[in-house]
């Protein structure tokens, strides 16, 4: 089979199949990922995509590449074709429920889009000017593997992390294989023959498709698991009843858990400490600071210690499923994280996670 084949069948073989990867990942975002508001998969989804569009300009285009410039105009479109591939991928990142410390406030801070868009621009202008300048095809590909490594980076730390904290140990080291293979396909566009460079580009590509379903495939198999839902379903409602007795009672009524809204009392110290978590993150000034041991005894702070969001919890906990229907590993430590979340900086600082349009305080 000569080269000329072997890119149409390649062609052929990457349009069908990305293409079916991206509607089938898009079909799981639809029934699952719309409802938890999260758009990681959807960008997932169109990083496939730019693979199936390159299969059809390599169908398209094979009839015409007679020429040195329609040669560089081809090579040059999928290089642009990859860097989007690789842009996608990086947006996705953000939305991972589970990132790696080290690299998780760069990930999730407010200039991860600058990080990876003005490298990506540095390499996007240079490749379209280097089309219509007939330049090295060599230097048109050099930028796209440059970002694409920066790319793999990232993702291969964000995939291993994501399978080991959900207890898939084994397919963190396949993730980390796949990365692996994907590198080594990059390199090869630099100096590998054509035939080389489709073989590793199909297998690189299968296995990425392949780790990407069996990444939202764990995901769907961590929310049927888990009692306690997404923070971004839950909403909570706070509010004083007067009953038959002329007592104040303290009611929350939490929904976003299936069936009913669930509806309890707690005490009033309870009440009054998630009452001043939800008033907080409603006004955006949502941060609690924690005395810490040794704190100055003339100072005040929102929360004395830990027993009280502890108490707090547990009280919750209690009016959700009753006094010991619940436990620490299904139960607790879900709900905890799934309400509050602790300062990124360590500074004992405490906020309630809820979106602020799922929160009211009813006088």
């Amino acid at each position: 089979m000569n080269d000329h084949n072997l890119l149409y069948f390649y062609g052929w073989w990457q349009l069908s199949v990305c293409l079916f990867a991206f509607i089938a990942l898009l079909s799981i975002w639809f029934h699952i990922g719309k409802k938890l508001q999260d758009r990681g998969q959807v960008f997932l989804a169109f990083s496939i995509l730019c693979w199936s569009v390159s299969g059809l300009i390599t169908i398209l285009s094979l009839q015409s590449l007679d020429t040195s410039q329609a040669q560089m105009i081809f090579d040059g479109s999928l290089s642009i074709l990859s860097l989007l591939n690789s842009l996608f991928i990086l947006l996705a990142l953000p939305w991972f429920k589970y990132i790696p410390e080290l690299i998780k406030p760069l990930i999730q801070s407010k200039f991860w889009i600058w990080i990876i868009g003005v490298p990506f621009l540095f390499s996007l202008l240079p490749t379209i000017s280097k089309m219509y300048l007939a330049e090295s095809p060599s230097l048109v590909s050099e930028l796209d593997v440059y970002y694409s490594t920066f790319t793999l980076l990232f993702l291969g730390a964000v995939l291993w992390e994501s399978f080991a904290k959900r207890h898939l140990k084994s397919l963190s080291y396949l993730s980390l294989i796949c990365i692996m293979i994907t590198f080594f396909a990059q390199v090869l566009k630099l100096n590998g023959n054509t035939q080389n460079l489709i073989l590793f580009s199909a297998i690189f590509k299968s296995c990425l498709i392949m780790i990407f379903f069996a990444l939202a495939l764990s995901w769907v198999k961590e929310i049927a698991e888990n009692v306690i839902p997404d923070f971004k379903l839950i909403s909570i409602d706070l509010s004083k009843v007067n009953d038959s007795d002329g007592k104040w009672k303290h009611e929350i009524k939490l929904t976003g858990l299936p069936g009913e809204p669930r509806i309890f009392y707690v005490s009033k110290s309870n009440y009054e400490l998630l009452e001043l978590f939800v008033s907080k993150r409603i006004s955006n000034d949502d941060w609690l600071e924690i005395k810490p041991k040794a704190g100055p005894i003339n100072r005040t702070y929102d929360i004395n210690d830990h027993n009280e969001i502890k108490r707090l919890l547990h009280s919750i906990l209690d009016g959700l499923f009753g006094k010991g229907n619940w436990n620490k590993e299904n139960h607790e430590n879900p709900l905890r994280h799934t309400l509050f979340e602790l300062s990124p900086k360590r500074e004992r600082k405490i906020r309630l996670r809820l979106l602020p349009d799922r929160l009211s305080i009813k006088s």
